[in-house]
């Protein structure tokens, strides 16, 4: 039995993730530590798990792994005395704001021989192996574009929380958060850019976002081989599907609406849909079983961390 403890409630996904935990096989949820009291104590109340007094209670319990859903900034700080306390790690997306900060905790990692997994969900539904199969199988030939495209409405229907709009916890705005999936899946399929530009705006005049970071976001990534990625996002889009193409100099692929069509020399130049492969279990399925895959690693998230560091030093 892998005993779970999570660090921080901060991130709208720690209840998905405790959901995960109750209903996986061999694992049990059995504590929870967050800064803010109130939060704490209804986590606590919901799940019938222990409320721990402070981080130092949770670092001496007897968890063997430990979810941090903290705010972004504080994720370096805390994962570094977790891996120090022999427990292992799982963690909400982005690893940290900085590469120094993520270095900091490969390190911690390393050196403790801990567990690490980050939530890359994407790279392990159906439809994104589906997609980077293609990719890899050279039927498109040599990939030279790549779009992703994943909105939601959180600021104009106004359901995010007020901290998901403070930049010192968050790092930034779509971009950083919803944003981070079409980095990872670029970085997946075309590895890292050269250079990046961004065009960040706000649309909406939510008044949770009195910083004014971004709600509506595109950063194109160029590559030293002529290749592109364009990375859409936002808060502030209504009923978008999500969209994922890749092209190369001997065809297409797109998924969209639910759906993966080719166009290739292989379909006989016709547009073809695709059936998807079967989602694998999700990087936190994977963690709690031991069981864990490719992509969703101490490199895969230094990675995303560096798209970042492009992305918003080069906003147009």
């Amino acid at each position: 039995m892998m005993k779970i403890a999570i660090c921080g409630t901060w991130h709208v996904h720690a209840p998905d993730y405790a959901n995960t935990v109750v209903n996986t096989e061999g694992a049990e949820l059995i504590g929870v530590y967050e800064e803010n009291e109130e939060w704490k104590k209804a986590f606590a109340q919901k799940y019938s798990i222990k409320a721990y007094d402070s981080f130092e209670a949770l670092l001496d319990s007897d968890a063997d792994g430990v979810i941090v859903c903290s705010s972004s900034d504080t994720h370096a700080d805390y994962m570094v005395k977790i891996a120090e306390a022999k427990k292992h790690i799982f963690t909400e997306k982005v690893l940290a704001l900085t590469t120094e900060d993520c270095l900091r905790v490969k390190k911690a990692v390393e050196e403790n021989g801990v567990r690490f997994v980050i939530s890359l969900v994407h790279k392990f539904k159906g439809y994104g192996i589906t997609m980077k199969k293609i990719a890899d199988s050279e039927e498109l030939g040599k990939i030279n574009y790549l779009r992703f495209r994943n909105c939601h409405s959180g600021s104009i229907k106004d359901w995010l929380p007020h901290h998901f709009y403070d930049k010192k916890q968050c790092g930034g705005g779509a971009m950083i958060d919803l944003g981070a999936h079409g980095m990872y899946i670029a970085d997946w399929i075309m590895g890292l850019p050269e250079k990046y530009a961004s065009a960040f705006k706000v649309w909406d005049n939510n008044e949770k976002n009195s910083e004014k970071l971004e709600d509506n976001a595109v950063t194109v990534m160029t590559y030293e081989n002529g290749g592109i990625a364009v990375n859409e996002t936002g808060f502030v889009s209504s009923s978008d599907p999500m969209v994922f193409e890749i092209s190369g100099d001997r065809g297409y692929a797109v998924y969209n609406l639910g759906k993966i069509f080719k166009r290739t020399e292989s379909t006989g130049n016709s547009v073809t849909e695709v059936p998807f492969e079967k989602d694998l279990p999700s990087p936190l399925v994977q963690f709690l079983t031991g069981n864990i895959l490719d992509g969703c690693g101490l490199e895969e998230a230094l990675h995303l961390t560096k798209m970042m560091e492009g992305a918003y030093g080069n906003v147009l």
